[in-house]
């Protein structure tokens, strides 16, 4: 069950992410018992994201209630997750139940997944973490031991089509004591060397503000090319860098590098524009071509698929009022009703149910194309050539920041 309840899993999360990449494949261990602690900004998309791309299949700790929700259970079950018993959940357990479960699995040799800051959020920087993971792997009496870092990356996590990354950072080997409660002094060393392996996976800054400043300026610095998502991470983090040593050293010119990225923004949106319109134009003629000759096919695509689309719109504006639950809410109800909607149109004609999700899917990227070069056709323009030097102006000023703090920390 579990490797067909992947397979499905598989091709949803590929539909709903435009790309998916995954770096530090290299950093997990073959053979031995295995925990991933994951930071947990996007409900329940995070562990589907890793039980369908991890090399290795994975156990994850789900918290208990999760067990009784029609449709979630299914796919809860079918994974061989290990119910966590929260106080606030009021279900009978406990953790040591949990801990002896995780343990048995890592003693095997297998791999289980955590989310050491309890909860998923939406918060600009990691929660402060828990000790369960520590515990569970200080007390495993496994021979062979690794906690390796995982970090999910979202360039916009709410989003249908966006792109994804996730992040497998250097092991942290353990050494396993016996079974039970590990020493205090020995939890907290671990946990802190989980803290820093979370640390250099994720993108974390002191608030949103600066986030969503360091998101439009590596948006610039690349063209609104999404490129290499690895190198996107890094990139980010280097500017929250940048933005900290701004502080320290000349916070004014923090003020006059937002303001004049908003100017930039200002003038895009004036001139209709977006950022990949202003890169060089690449055989973007036989694409457009290709996609108006498509056309026909994906209207008729949009139009089978129009009122689950706007169903599950609806149900997502209803039911996931925090945005770290809008994706899971899309997606669970991707997975009811489209398959409903094709099998309804069996009535209408037996061939239907198998060639709605062909033209769906030609749809999906067709449309995608046609905006694509539709923005590159704008881009040709006097007005994107002088943003396009004001483009350039601004990564300069980007790059000379990034020289000053070389030489700052080389002094």
């Amino acid at each position: 069950m579990r490797h067909a309840l992947s397979a499905i899993l598989r091709v949803v999360v590929r539909l709903f992410f435009r790309r998916i990449q995954i770096a530090g494949e290299e950093n997990i261990p073959s053979r031995e018992g295995v925990i991933f602690a994951m930071n947990h900004p996007n409900g329940l998309v995070d562990p589907l994201l890793l039980l369908c791309f991890a090399p290795r299949p994975v156990s994850f700790l789900a918290k208990a209630p999760l067990f009784r929700y029609p449709l979630i259970s299914i796919f809860v079950k079918g994974l061989d997750s290990i119910p966590v018993y929260r106080k606030t959940d009021n279900v009978a357990g406990t953790n040591e139940e949990t801990f002896t479960r995780a343990r048995d699995v890592l003693a095997r040799g297998g791999t289980i997944a955590i989310f050491p800051e309890g909860t998923t959020h939406s918060d600009p920087k990691l929660k402060e973490l828990r000790t369960g993971t520590a515990r569970i792997a200080l007390g495993a009496a496994a021979s062979e031991l690794a906690i390796v870092p995982t970090g999910i990356y979202y360039t916009e996590k709410q989003t249908f089509r966006s792109s994804v990354l996730i992040v497998f950072g250097p092991p942290i080997a353990v050494r396993a004591g016996a079974v039970g409660e590990p020493p205090r002094e020995d939890v907290e060393q671990l946990t802190a060397q989980i803290q820093s392996g979370l640390d250099a996976v994720t993108l974390q800054a002191d608030s949103h503000a600066v986030l969503d400043l360091v998101a439009r300026a590596e948006s610039i610095f690349s063209g609104g090319q999404s490129g290499d998502l690895a190198y996107q991470l890094d990139l980010r983090r280097r500017f929250v860098g940048g933005y900290r040593y701004l502080r320290e050293h000349d916070p004014a010119r923090i003020a006059q590098f937002a303001a004049r990225i908003e100017r930039f923004e200002a003038d895009m949106d004036d001139a209709g524009l977006e950022l990949e319109s202003l890169m060089t134009p690449t055989s973007f003629v036989a694409r457009g071509i290709i996609a108006v000759l498509l056309l026909p096919l994906a209207i008729a695509g949009a139009l089978l698929h129009v009122v689950p689309y706007l169903l599950i719109a609806l149900l997502a504006r209803l039911f996931a009022r925090d945005a770290e639950l809008r994706a899971t809410v899309k997606i669970v109800a991707a997975i009811v009703f489209y398959p409903m909607t094709w099998l309804a149109y069996f009535f209408v004609h037996p061939w239907l149910p198998l060639i709605a999700p062909v033209l769906g899917y030609i749809a999906l990227r067709d449309f995608e194309e046609l905006a694509d070069v539709y923005g590159r056709l704008r881009g040709r323009t006097s007005e994107a050539a002088r943003l396009v030097k004001e483009r350039t102006a601004i990564r300069a000023d980007m790059a000379a920041i990034a020289d000053e703090m070389t030489r700052q920390a080389a002094s």
